[in-house]
């Protein structure tokens, strides 16, 4: 009997490639493109719809360690991004498209994995001999996210989320910006810069608060019957800027770590393009998510230096991102209380962040897999990022429940560890990081080893 996993996102890719890899057939239903959603584009598999960043990959950064976990065991969606990899500093950017295209491939090559083009309305029964992972992800249709609903016995949790603009690289004025990373990482030319002066800098921010604006998503607050707040770590930019005028030089805009070559100066404030496809013919607004409306969009951001003639191949927009209240409803092992057999993953169980949702996917894989196969699912080491971030989906301690990106802060590894060193010298945060990191990969493979996975 196959495994059913509802949803070919990061998290339901992930999951059906983890459970095929443990040779367990798998029903991978999907509702696109038959029925698309307010932020979707295609019928892939994997499909990107917010930034093409999957973030910072150095260690001291916990989701470069998630994602060399991830590796660990084998993640086709991290065989995917290093495969589509884009030049991005310090981070691991991808060609959205080529990767998305490369997972959808993978998926449909392998003969344990048979597709459904269909929208599920409803959860189907699940069983210790027929697991089933709802993947739905955060723009769950609302037929199933009212079966969810009913399943939990509470409203769904809900917030809005932002997408970024992608702008046409023959379009800008490239002799008005840059190349450069920040400090130089990665090849150190990875980005393209829009250098602003102070006077640049403030008339942009008026401009971004006087501009008419989506209200954090008419519909999407319909939907909800009362507002949304946006998710912190991807907040429109005039939501930033309405906390005071110069938040955004101390967040997307900040020029720190940049030298415009034309002045040798420190701009005083920079907004980034990172490239969004491998052929560089279209450029990616780093941190310029917004809600304002689509020809408010094209009027502001074209005064930014380099885009007077921009021309958008995206504009910006916000979405509602539904999830559930995990540690109420969830095991460790992302398996539902009460109801044996039943999986949630990805961003559906509040775990923010692609890499997060491929992490979700792979556990719940995993588990589903080992339970069809008559063996008990498996709670990851505390001590690794998988297992911090499931720890923290699942506390039924947690009363205020909000979506979390990963961070040292949910590691017990990290935050027992000795700040001083034997002789009283005071352990710098990066050392300590990087300690913990170690630890925890050292842990995983181990783990994995042991446990035969």
């Amino acid at each position: 009997m196959s495994v059913v996993v509802i949803g070919a996102g990061l998290a339901g890719s992930e999951a059906a490639w983890q459970l095929a890899q443990c040779g367990v057939e798998v029903a991978l239903f999907e509702m696109r493109p038959k029925r698309m959603t307010r932020a979707h584009c295609t019928g892939l598999c994997a499909e990107l719809v917010c930034s093409n960043s999957l973030r910072g990959s150095d260690l001291t950064n916990a989701v470069g360690l998630l994602k060399e976990e991830l590796r660990c065991f084998e993640s086709l969606i991290m065989e995917a991004a290093l495969a589509t990899q884009l030049p991005a500093g310090g981070a691991l950017a991808v060609d959205r498209e080529l990767f998305s295209r490369y997972i959808d491939q993978r998926l449909r090559e392998h003969c344990l994995i048979s597709f459904h083009c269909e929208e599920a309305v409803s959860i189907p029964a699940a069983s210790a001999a027929a697991p089933v992972i709802i993947a739905a992800g955060p723009l769950a249709s609302p037929a199933l996210c009212q079966a969810i609903g009913k399943l939990t016995g509470e409203e769904n949790l809900a917030f809005f989320d932002a997408i970024s603009p992608v702008i046409l690289d023959s379009s800008i004025d490239h002799q008005q910006c840059f190349y450069q990373s920040r400090y130089e990482k990665g090849e150190g030319q990875d980005y393209l810069n829009l250098p602003l002066t102070r006077e640049d800098y403030y008339s942009f921010v008026d401009q971004v608060m006087r501009a008419e604006k989506y209200q954090a998503h008419e519909e999407a607050e319909q939907e909800s019957a009362g507002p949304l707040r946006p998710f912190e770590g991807c907040m429109p930019i005039e939501d930033m800027a309405a906390r005071g005028p110069d938040t955004l030089l101390f967040g997307p805009l900040k020029p720190v770590g940049l030298i415009d070559p034309h002045t040798e100066r420190r701009p005083y404030a920079v907004v980034q393009l990172r490239r969004d496809d491998q052929a560089g013919k279209r450029w990616n607004m780093v941190g310029m998510q917004t809600r304002m409306k689509h020809p408010e969009q094209e009027r502001v951001f074209r005064m930014l230096p380099g885009l007077a003639q921009a021309e958008f191949v995206r504009r910006g927009s916000v979405h509602r991102n539904t999830f559930i209240n995990s540690p109420h409803c969830l095991q460790p092992t992302l398996e539902f209380r009460g109801q044996p057999g039943l999986f949630f993953a990805g961003q559906i169980t509040g775990s923010e962040g692609y890499v997060e949702s491929t992490a979700g996917g792979l556990v719940a894989g995993i588990n589903a897999g080992r339970l069809a196969g008559g063996k008990p699912p498996l709670v990851f080491p505390p001590e690794t990022a998988i297992g911090a971030l499931m720890a923290y989906l699942s506390g039924p301690e947690r009363k205020d429940f909000q979506p979390m990106n990963i961070s040292y802060g949910l590691m017990p590894s990290y935050l027992n560890a000795a700040t001083r060193d034997a002789a009283g010298k005071k352990i710098g945060r990066r050392d300590r990081r990087i300690k913990a990191a170690e630890r925890a990969l050292e842990l995983a493979r181990e783990w994995k080893g042991r446990i035969g996975i």
